[in-house]
């Protein structure tokens, strides 16, 4: 029996929501940002009431409960022992991937990462005068591949930093430990800090597969690696800017912390309270919310392909409530404007490092309705 109904959706058109205000006054669904339209878990909006009704929002630090609540979903979920010594609470993951560059590469040197991806992965580096350098995948046997050769041609003298996406957006990907591990070496090997996003990791849809962190696979690697998380993404709470760096080697951390100091915003006390829920009472919504986007996915594997032939979906999506289609045979040659003409709004792929006019990335964290209506759209104009 289900405690939550995620069908109904609160009204967010005339909010303060950048997802709905992008398409402010047409007729446009949403399917673009990487937020959810649902409702956040009820144990977060009860904490968030009562820290409400204390009435006093002064600057904020963690508590021992907020510290104990992460560290103790992490070992549960992932087998990972955290030491709260390790984790750097910050105002955003996005803060995270640009702080990590400054730290830990130079002006004019490189940051590694595939392609495609998220694309902070490549406008960090930018941000600050570094270089991003992205390794294409390869589509092999219906998978998203490593190009191995690829990505050991592309290291220089210069490289400086390795960033993964674990799991990956857009392409919903899952990493296997044994591909983590030939990484990790290969980080080893050629001396690159791992800087490893992993704000999808409590949104594996495939039941059969297990998030891996990749701090976890050796002690070599843990004292090289940078890990991004967040409540964000599972909970629905981005807009409350809490997440964290977590870095068991010292001087990593005191370099990253070097990197942020003085530029980099506090938590807020409300983000803190949420990230606690999530964590330590979240966990009920969370599963039936990942029994739901499995039906969205598996709505939109077997009615996209019909509603619109020449659409290819190209892998499995083993995680996140992202979708990457690859769009190259539909015959048009603005995709994204072509389906947001007809009252759909999806995310370009070429700002993710697609060729211009191939992929789109579609947001399934929405009730079943919306999607119902999204294809319709697509496939007919209205």
């Amino acid at each position: 029996m289900t405690r939550f109904d995620f069908d109904r959706a609160p009204e967010r058109r005339g909010t303060d929501s950048q997802k709905w205000q992008k398409y402010a006054g047409r007729d446009v669904l949403p399917l673009w940002v990487a937020d959810m339209d649902f409702a956040s878990a009820p144990p977060i909006l009860d904490a968030l009431r009562a820290r409400v009704d204390h009435g006093v929002f002064g600057y904020a630090r963690p508590t021992a409960t907020t510290s104990e609540a992460v560290t103790g979903a992490l070992a549960e979920r992932h087998g990972w022992k955290v030491d709260p010594e390790w984790i750097v609470w910050l105002p955003g993951l996005v803060v995270g991937l640009n702080v990590a560059t400054l730290a830990f590469a130079g002006p004019g040197e490189e940051v590694l990462t595939l392609t495609p991806v998220y694309p902070p992965f490549t406008s960090a580096p930018r941000n600050s005068g570094r270089s991003p350098v992205g390794v294409p995948f390869t589509l092999a046997g219906g998978r998203w591949e490593i190009d191995w050769d690829a990505l050991e041609r592309a290291v220089t003298p210069r490289t400086r930093i390795f960033m993964l996406c674990n799991p990956h957006n857009p392409l919903a990907r899952v990493w296997r430990r044994e591909e983590l591990e030939r990484l990790g070496e290969f980080c080893l090997r050629h001396d690159l800090v791992l800087c490893s996003d992993e704000i999808h990791c409590d949104l594996i849809l495939d039941p059969a597969l297990r998030h891996v962190p990749s701090a976890t696979l050796s002690p070599e690697l843990a004292a090289r690696t940078i890990t991004l998380m967040a409540p964000s993404k599972t909970y629905n709470v981005p807009g409350l800017g809490t997440s964290l760096a977590i870095i068991p080697d010292a001087g990593l951390r005191a370099r990253f912390n070097r990197a942020a100091a003085g530029i980099v915003a506090e938590v807020t006390c409300l983000g803190f309270t949420a990230c606690e829920a999530a964590y330590r009472d979240g966990e009920p919504w969370r599963q039936e919310l990942l029994a739901y986007l499995r039906g969205n996915r598996d709505y939109l594997l077997d009615a996209l392909p019909r509603a619109l032939p020449g659409l290819k979906l190209e892998a499995p999506v083993e995680a996140t409530y992202l979708l990457w289609m690859n769009v190259a045979e539909l015959g048009v040659a603005d995709p994204a404007a072509h389906f947001e003409r007809r009252g759909a709004g999806l995310s370009d792929g070429a700002p993710f490092g697609a060729r211009p006019g191939s992929h789109l990335r579609l947001n399934f964290g929405c009730p079943r309705a919306m999607l119902e209506e999204a294809v319709r759209r697509m496939a007919s104009g209205r």
